[in-house]
């Protein structure tokens, strides 16, 4: 569980900077060359590759080198952990209400009666 949640802690840090998420929900369409990426940015290339490198060290972007560029791509499994989180805290809240208005409607009853 540990493992788990310093992983998320990695991948929501990643994912704090808007930069990031744009060269996330960018490549959500299909690989890019981290030129082209760059090209939606008004930074210099130096520090763009800082977010880039930061996606990948968060396991969030594949990169390979092909020829002179570098050609950036998605990495579904880290979303998968996020997701698995996400869903998990959704269960946790749920059955939260649920007991609550459990509780309201219990009252509420009770209240009801003579």
């Amino acid at each position: 569980m540990a493992k788990c949640l310093d992983s998320l802690d990695i991948v929501f840090r990643a994912l704090a900077d808007p930069t990031r998420r744009s060269v996330v929900a960018r490549l959500a369409a299909g690989p890019a060359t981290v030129g082209e990426l760059a090209g939606d940015f008004a930074m210099a290339l130096p520090s763009f590759v800082k977010h880039v490198r930061q996606l990948e060290a968060a396991g969030l972007v594949a990169t390979r080198k092909s020829g002179r560029v570098r050609i950036c791509t998605l990495e579904r499994q880290p979303f998968r952990v996020v997701e698995s989180w996400i869903d998990e805290q959704q269960r946790l809240w749920e059955e939260r209400a649920d007991r609550l208005e459990e509780l309201v409607t219990t009252e509420e009853d009770s209240e009801d009666r003579p």
